[in-house]
């Protein structure tokens, strides 16, 4: 199996990743493909296929930030079964993110991911690949150490419509287990800067930034 990253939409690997994507994601969490030509050219922003006999079996985006020196974790898809891709995807994102944390002169303080929450909300199926199933990625994610940043999550919709999406926890891996907390400020400015893509953003989305404002700390909660 090979972990190839793809940088253009032109890419017949980005072809086969972006259907594999609209077969396990809800539409509201796929960016159109024709959108996908900046953020494929940005050297920022990591997207990486498992290809496996010339099929995209799975795939990962991330980003690292070299000026929090943190990582975001965009998506994981684990498109079929009895391969490993799980453990594949993590292992080699996690060299990767280390690599470019060591050419930043640092080690990695932790990554960002948003985790579907199957307990609050309807559940999906996404398209039937039961490594998907939300109760299963939860737990891995559990496993792997992400903890609940304790706030009610939302995000908008990159459908870009101005509406929220819920249904999910904003959670945190720190390298370090004992941390425990992590200053709001952090938070708050990544997700900024994460979503200002978005031009349309709802006013509930601004009311949960004004509200961790309010905070200093913002606890981890187990998942």
């Amino acid at each position: 199996m090979e972990y190839i990253r793809i940088t253009s939409i032109h890419d017949p690997l980005f072809v086969k990743m972006h259907e594999l994507m609209k077969e396990v994601f809800p539409p509201e969490e796929v960016l159109e493909f024709e959108l996908w030509k900046e953020p494929l050219e940005d050297s920022g922003i990591r997207v990486f296929a498992a290809v496996h006999e010339g099929d995209v079996v799975g795939a990962t985006e991330y980003r690292y930030y070299p000026q929090w020196n943190i990582a975001m974790t965009d998506f994981t898809i684990i498109g079929r079964q009895g391969l490993s891709l799980g453990r594949f995807l993590a292992r080699n994102r996690s060299k990767d993110l280390d690599e470019l944390a060591r050419q930043n002169g640092k080690e990695l303080f932790g990554m960002f991911a948003e985790i579907y929450d199957p307990y609050g909300i309807e559940d999906h199926e996404f398209g039937g690949a039961k490594p998907m199933n939300p109760f299963v990625r939860r737990e891995v994610l559990s496993h792997m150490g992400y903890k609940k940043l304790d706030f009610p999550y939302l995000h908008p919709s990159w459908k870009n419509d101005g509406e929220a999406v819920k249904g999910l926890d904003f959670c945190f891996m720190p390298a370090e287990e004992e941390i425990t907390e992590i200053p709001s400020g952090l938070v708050i400015n990544f997700l900024t800067e994460y979503y200002a893509v978005l031009s349309a953003k709802p006013q509930e989305w601004f009311g949960m930034i004004d509200q961790l404002k309010e905070k200093e700390k913002i606890s981890l909660l187990p998942l």
